[in-house]
């Protein structure tokens, strides 16, 4: 009776996760999400193609100050912001997308992350500008406090709401995935228990989160970028390999993005709103353009110009999105796996050790998988911790972190299914408060991004 109760109750939870999914991850959602971007860009006047040569003098420190107000450097906001993108997002978000839309779906994703780049620049500038410090001398920034002081106090519910979900979506797409991922590919590879995976990661991130957003930022500015480089250049590695059908294979890609029922060999078909929808969402999860979960990170670093963060935070989706991406997605296809009967991590794995047989495939995939999940999981930690100081001040905010971090035991234990449907509800109820205040703050974002342009030309 017992074992016939248990699984019941668990597939009841699975059908209710995948209920609410649908109904937050619809169509009025993407057009929100994808609209938002292109008015952000026509009315920035391509901030994104403008700015860009700006955006990389800074983050080389050109413009860097001694003794501004934050905590860490332009590059440091960057790479905690990129720890928390760059990552499982890439290497497991573009298979999941993949396999739940077909390659259709990668051309939406990077659609998604060129108009991401203007609604980045925007919540990220408002982040600055509305940022407080507390008694410590601690940043703190983020949605709920520019929907709050930039609104007014009759808009405090929306910031709640948003810290809220912000909290909640630290347990699920920031930490319970991460882990579940990890815990998938190094079963998979090299038989090591879930609980064994949970525990390690539960315990290494505790060790560092517990230092606060310093020893953070110290840590992904170094991870990340080591990380990524290796990624990319495996990546580039495979696809310089097999030029000869890159061609071919961005011709699948914009085609099946416009007639999807032709993709996947004629095995499976899928409906167009179900590739756009898989694109846009996992190009959210993967970029977080519009989530409004950056604008806490580059909330903490040292500058008295909104609009410089706000230009360093446009490299999130285009590095994330457009260009990693990308690479996966055709590792992916080029491997000529079927991407209908595996997903997930366990895709991209698979993908690389056909094209790279050996160390790289069989050993680095798992290594990057684990490292990009920490880093994921010590960012949004952070996102989290801000999130609940909003909401009950410092007190239990180290209660916050041990809860945070039995969810990353709990992720490598579970299904993937409920975990990535749980995470995906999560994010978009963070996106619905975010972007209303975008649209109303927007006068004030382009006044400052006039003000400053101005005062560099002087």
């Amino acid at each position: 009776m017992d074992t016939q109760t248990a699984p019941s109750f668990i597939d009841t939870i699975d059908a209710f996760l995948g209920t609410i999914v649908g109904y937050v991850w619809n169509i009025p959602l993407v057009v929100a999400l994808v609209g938002t971007g292109i008015l952000l860009t026509v009315l920035l006047k391509g901030i994104q193609f403008r700015g860009f040569k700006h955006a990389i003098q800074i983050v080389a420190g050109k413009y860097d100050e001694e003794n501004e107000p934050g905590d860490i450097t332009h590059f440091q906001a960057l790479c905690t912001a990129l720890s928390a993108t760059v990552g499982l997002g890439n290497i497991a978000g573009v298979a999941v997308a993949i396999s739940m839309g077909g390659p259709g779906a990668v051309f939406w994703m990077v659609v998604t992350g060129l108009i991401g780049m203007a609604t980045k620049y925007a919540e990220c500038t408002l982040a600055i500008m509305y940022r407080e410090f507390d008694k410590n001398g601690a940043a703190r920034g983020g949605p709920m406090y520019y929907i709050e002081k930039g609104l007014g106090p009759k808009f405090k519910g929306l910031a709640v709401f948003f810290a809220f979900a912000t909290i909640c979506g630290t347990f699920g797409a920031g930490n319970m995935f991460q882990t579940n991922q990890v815990a998938s590919i190094l079963n998979s590879n090299f038989s090591i228990p879930g609980w064994v995976t949970g525990l390690v990661l539960s315990v290494g991130t505790a060790i560092v989160i517990l230092g606060g957003i310093k020893r953070i930022g110290s840590v992904t500015s170094k991870l990340v970028p080591f990380m990524g480089g290796i990624y990319v250049l495996g990546a580039l590695w495979v696809i310089i390999s097999n030029i000869d059908k890159v061609p071919g294979l961005f011709e699948l890609i914009i085609t099946s993005a416009f007639a999807p029922s032709s993709v996947a060999g004629g095995v499976t078909g899928f409906a167009i709103s179900t590739v756009i929808i898989q694109g846009v969402r996992r190009a959210c999860f993967s970029n977080e353009a519009g989530l409004g979960s950056s604008p806490i990170a580059h909330s903490a670093a040292s500058t008295k110009e909104p609009v410089r963060e706000g230009l360093v935070s446009l490299l999130e989706p285009l590095i994330d999105t457009v260009l990693i991406c990308t690479m996966t997605a055709l590792v992916i296809l080029i491997s000529g796996i079927d991407y209908t009967t595996v997903g997930g991590v366990e895709l991209t794995a698979k993908a690389f050790s056909s094209a790279i047989p050996g160390f790289f495939g069989e050993y680095f995939i798992p290594m990057a998988v684990l490292l990009f999940a920490y880093s994921t999981l010590l960012s949004w930690s952070y996102y989290g911790e801000k999130a609940f100081n909003y909401l009950f001040g410092d007190n239990g905010v180290t209660a916050y972190k041990i809860v945070f971090c039995v969810f990353s035991f709990i992720g490598a234990i579970w299904k993937l299914g409920p975990v990535l449907n749980f995470s995906d509800i999560m994010l978009g109820l963070m996106v619905i408060p975010n972007l209303i205040a975008l649209a109303l703050l927007f006068p004030k974002v382009k006044a400052e991004t006039h003000r400053y342009f101005n005062s560099i030309k002087n």
